[in-house]
């Protein structure tokens, strides 16, 4: 049966990682699996929203589930970020259906103002990671490999929201997950561990404390370098943004030279598909990808 899903890209993968959303259509074309675009989704609130109102967030984002609600589909997500805030919503939400079914009406009543459907709790919320792993599977997949990324070592930056945002958590264990391991292995990657791998980026820090936020970038991607990564794979925009946006800036604020390429989960899933490099937006980054293709002699 084909996999469809109701497609929440973000706003980042919309903007500063465009290849992101680039890479996300490859892939899934790829592997023959169905996005239909939310296009009236909105913003999630990367986590804001709850400072002024739970209130705002769980309204907002009862609406973007909705969205997948109206097309009986489960809302898919490439960024860590919005799979935690609307899977954390999607959890409360189900929750008060049993406990605080007023809540849910007054959120409800929020929404039909605006002409919009009801939250019925109905639907899943998706990362693109447990789609690949659960849904379209790691044996299927490595059936669809057509260029096995022999030799290439990846380093996984699951960063905080993926792991930690919701109660259940599925096809991996929060505190000891291989998820993203077990990809790179059926692409033919050899996976590297470092301490850091499933801790903050730095990225919320980094509007007040800029420094700080920068440091703990820099620490992650030097033990990653340590540990023998060729690369870091992250499956998340924000983590992203931290890690090669600004790892420019991270060097002069650690006063060392990292130069360690950042590539997006499906980035490097589409290349052991044999999609090439241009396709998946692999020249836009801020650190070169250059060492990691011709790595795989690209």
């Amino acid at each position: 049966m084909k996999l469809r899903y109701a497609y929440f890209p973000g706003c980042v993968a919309q903007g500063a990682c465009r290849e992101l959303y680039q890479s996300t259509a490859a892939l899934t074309q790829a592997l023959d699996i169905e996005l239909i675009e939310l296009k009236k989704a909105s913003c999630c609130g990367s986590g804001t929203f709850k400072e002024e109102s739970r209130l705002l967030e769980d309204s907002v984002n009862a609406r973007n589930i909705a969205l997948a609600e109206e097309l009986n589909l489960p809302l898919l997500t490439h960024c860590s970020t919005c799979q935690g805030v609307i899977g954390h919503v999607d959890e409360r939400l189900k929750q008060a259906q049993q406990t605080d079914p007023v809540y849910l009406e007054q959120i409800n009543g929020l929404l039909k103002k605006e002409g919009c459907s009801p939250y019925r709790g109905s639907s899943e919320v998706k990362h693109l990671l447990w789609a690949l792993v659960g849904d379209y599977g790691l044996e299927e997949l490595q059936k669809r490999v057509s260029r096995k990324l022999s030799g290439l070592r990846c380093a996984a930056f699951y960063g905080c929201y993926l792991l930690r945002a919701q109660k259940s958590i599925p096809f991996d264990d929060p505190y000891k997950p291989e998820s993203m391991e077990n990809v790179f292995r059926v692409v033919g990657a050899t996976p590297i561990y470092y301490r850091g791998r499933t801790q903050c980026c730095g990225w919320p820090l980094s509007s007040y404390a800029t420094e700080q936020s920068f440091q703990m970038a820099g620490t992650h991607i030097q033990e990653a370098k340590a540990a023998g990564a060729d690369c870091l794979v992250t499956p998340c925009p924000l983590c992203h943004l931290n890690l090669d946006s600004r790892q420019p800036e991270v060097e002069k604020v650690i006063g060392q030279e990292l130069g360690l390429p950042v590539l997006h989960l499906p980035q490097l899933v589409a290349l052991a598909l044999g999609i090439e490099p241009e396709k998946l937006g692999l020249q836009k980054h801020i650190v070169s990808t250059r060492p990691v293709l011709e790595k795989l002699g690209l």
